[in-house]
């Protein structure tokens, strides 16, 4: 079994947080009664970034991917502490971006061996 589905699935979810975290901002989306949608979602892309970053345990062979991704783990564990009416929440939100980003694309990647 290859982990790469779990990297597209930790990437997908960050994004959908991402997208829904801009459009409460930007008041595209009234979330006030359903305040809870964004935070289940955050709760999703931590639980999938952990199965994702896991590999390193489980998958034998090319650990790039999950390496790629062990930094997110921080913002990812500190954003729950900073409000999400400040700017500080966007952007420690935004430090994890490149993480993923890199972690997807090395879990596409053909192993080097």
């Amino acid at each position: 079994m290859t982990p790469r589905p779990l990297f597209v699935a930790a990437t997908a979810s960050y994004l959908a947080n991402c997208a829904l975290g801009l459009a409460v901002a930007t008041r595209t989306i009234d979330t006030r009664r359903i305040r809870w949608v964004h935070h289940a979602v955050y709760i999703s892309t931590a639980t999938l970034s952990g199965a994702a970053g896991s590999s390193l345990l489980w998958h034998p062979g090319d650990n790039r991917a999950a390496l790629a991704l062990l930094p997110a783990a921080a913002p990812l564990a500190a954003i729950p502490r900073v409000s999400a009416r400040t700017r500080g929440h966007v952007a420690l939100a935004l430090t994890a971006a490149p993480f993923f980003v890199t972690s997807l694309i090395l879990s596409f990647s053909r192993s080097r061996r």
